[in-house]
């Protein structure tokens, strides 16, 4: 879609291109948006409403309801008197000409603001005090799109200014686009009452009764039962350590939670998207893993398998994998945020913890660099409303690297521990526990799988 912006002149041109070379910030020529008549209703609506004994008084608080604040005012003169408005209101007192310019004066602000002539000036502009939400909407509307410029601006200057780098560049973007759409004025609603919310209950909690699954599957049975599954907003810890085969338990996870039409992002610091393929192609077609990655090793019954994996699963999987450049949260962040926009995004799963990096001072140690992961990923699955599987590497004596934020911002804690794997004779072999240490939605256990590593798979020990 195109937008049609009325180009520069010239010589508006070569000036924004003087001040620039010069040092100085690009400025916008042209008026910002704004409507002082509807700022002046808004506040002579308010002033004429204000009182409980008046008539109208019931538009007073359905113009505040709209949101309007004091800096979405155009002119400084109109922010002083909607300050004084709000402070005498929430000081109980009746609202109108006479109390506001007493709470001017008391703060030495009248004579800026107007004087009392300007006060009565603001009621007489005013048509009626019903249409005051309408109005303070002009006023919301107006000061969103200069908000947008103000947006606009701060992404030119930076880029002009050729500081940062491209992540930074991008971070800003980003940050300043995702303010611009949540910024979008509009009427509050007010939160609903349990009573709105009931009827929801009753038909998740027949759900939880009967079995039905609440969240997203994990793939395993017991872990969902266990679980309720993996609900959006909240984010599970994987913990495991090397070669025990948390990246694969948490592919399984992805695809599993992929079948139902779950929309996933399956977010690789370690394997590239090949190896991530194998591994699914391993684990879905029964397909031992090293025929697929030594030469010779498939057969033609492999081959076969392999062509009919394309239209049976790949062609309508919902599963995105994002092997990054670096290992930068934000990229991360910036590849959820747009499958969000896109088909949508359910699940997100980053492997693993203590590779991902972001931006902190020179002195922060390494357990506040792995928290402000933690404590990302966590903002991300409650702002795009998604679940995130995130997996920590365990010390050599089993216990989790900078644990504290982690196990914090974790609503379910799983520890994957296999028997076999440092007792090569246990009479455990093949089994794997998964150790769920917190779990925010029902009780903590121990549930046993069984691991079919050379499919690349964790299975219930009942399909074994």
């Amino acid at each position: 879609m195109s937008t049609n912006i009325p180009a520069q002149s010239h010589d508006t041109a070569v000036g924004e291109r003087e001040r620039r070379e010069a040092g100085q910030p690009a400025a916008f020529t042209r008026v910002p948006p704004q409507d002082l008549d509807a700022e002046q209703s808004v506040l002579g609506a308010l002033l004429l409403s204000g009182s409980p004994a008046s008539a109208s008084h019931q538009f007073f608080a359905e113009i505040l309801d709209t949101g309007i604040v004091a800096e979405e005012y155009y002119r400084p003169v109109h922010q002083t008197i909607h300050r004084a408005i709000c402070e005498v209101h929430g000081a109980g007192e009746p609202v109108d000409p006479v109390t506001v310019a007493d709470k001017l004066t008391e703060r030495g602000e009248l004579a800026r603001a107007g004087g009392r002539a300007y006060l009565h000036a603001c009621v007489q502009a005013v048509p009626t005090a019903a249409n005051g939400p309408h109005y303070a909407e002009i006023v919301r509307a107006k000061a969103y799109r200069r908000s947008v410029i103000e947006s606009a601006q701060r992404i030119l200057e930076f880029a002009f200014s050729e500081a940062g780098d491209e992540e930074e560049v991008r971070g800003l973007v980003e940050q300043q686009l995702t303010e611009i759409v949540a910024g979008t004025p509009g009427l509050h609603q007010a939160p609903p009452t349990v009573d709105d919310l009931y009827l929801d209950f009753i038909v998740e909690t027949e759900d939880v009764q009967n079995g039905r699954k609440v969240g997203l599957t994990y793939g395993f049975a017991d872990l969902d039962t266990l679980t309720s599954g993996m609900r959006p907003g909240n984010v599970t810890v994987v913990a495991a350590q090397s070669g025990v085969g948390k990246s694969t338990l948490a592919l399984n996870a992805a695809v599993a939670a992929a079948k139902t039409g779950a929309r996933v992002m399956f977010s690789s610091l370690e394997m590239s998207a090949t190896e991530l393929m194998q591994k699914i192609a391993a684990a879905e077609g029964k397909i031992p893993l090293h025929h697929l990655t030594h030469q010779g090793g498939l057969t033609a019954e492999g081959w076969e398998t392999l062509r009919r994996l394309g239209p049976e699963l790949f062609r309508a999987l919902p599963l995105r994998v994002y092997r990054p450049e670096g290992a930068s949260l934000g990229d991360i962040a910036s590849a959820a945020r747009a499958c969000a926009r896109g088909d949508g995004l359910d699940l997100l799963v980053v492997d693993y913890l203590q590779l991902v990096e972001v931006q902190q001072a020179r002195n922060a140690t390494r357990e506040q660099a792995v928290a402000a992961v933690s404590r990302g990923l966590k903002n991300l699955a409650v702002g795009l409303d998604c679940h995130v599987i995130a997996l920590s590497q365990l010390n050599d004596d089993g216990m989790m690297r900078e644990s504290r934020a982690i196990k914090n911002d974790a609503s379910v804690v799983i520890k994957v521990e296999r028997p076999d794997l440092t007792e090569k004779e246990s009479a455990r072999a093949g089994e794997v526990d998964l150790v769920v240490e917190k779990n925010r939605f029902g009780p903590t256990a121990c549930l046993t799988v069984a691991a079919q590593l050379h499919y690349s798979r964790f299975v219930d020990m009942a399909h074994t």
